[in-house]
């Protein structure tokens, strides 16, 4: 019985770094980078960002939203070649507001990973995957920016 307490007490301790290895910063680094491709490729208009870190089979599902209204349009889906036109055109006259961009990993694994982007546009939420030894985006399921809550000014 004490050899079976002694036992998993020590599991304990040396599972949790089993996770802690699989996150490489080198690995943590190129999932990063590969969000920030994604978005820095859309607000300058550059594909070849979007064909370095979009896998072609991308499936990105969204919600948009006027900001003036309150409730979101149907899910819209989008497909690699769509998000490639998109890149494309989405800040031709270089007018949009490119400020917005925080990236943060959420998680990696040796062959998956999660990270959140805010964007202008709103969040998405991604996962990664690991082909060919080069991470790059498989899912994406994203989001206008929520309605700002009325302030107690206004209530």
């Amino acid at each position: 019985m004490i050899r079976r307490i002694v036992t998993i007490a020590a599991l304990s301790l040396v599972l949790p770094l089993a996770d802690v290895a699989a996150q490489s910063p080198a690995d943590k680094d190129a999932v990063r980078q590969a969000a920030l491709d994604y978005v820095e490729g859309i607000y300058t208009g550059d594909t070849s960002r979007i064909e370095r870190s979009v896998h072609k089979n991308l499936t990105k599902r969204g919600f948009w939203r006027e900001p003036a209204d309150s409730a979101y349009r149907p899910e819209s889906v989008m497909t690699f070649d769509q998000l490639m036109k998109l890149t494309a055109a989405w800040n031709k006259d270089g007018k949009r507001d490119t400020s917005i961009k925080q990236v943060t990993v959420l998680d990696v694994l040796d062959q998956t990973a999660s990270v959140k982007v805010v964007a202008m546009w709103g969040i998405d939420y991604m996962h990664l995957a690991k082909y060919d030894g080069r991470w790059q985006i498989i899912n994406i399921v994203w989001q206008a920016h929520p309605p700002k809550a009325p302030s107690t000014a206004q209530r």
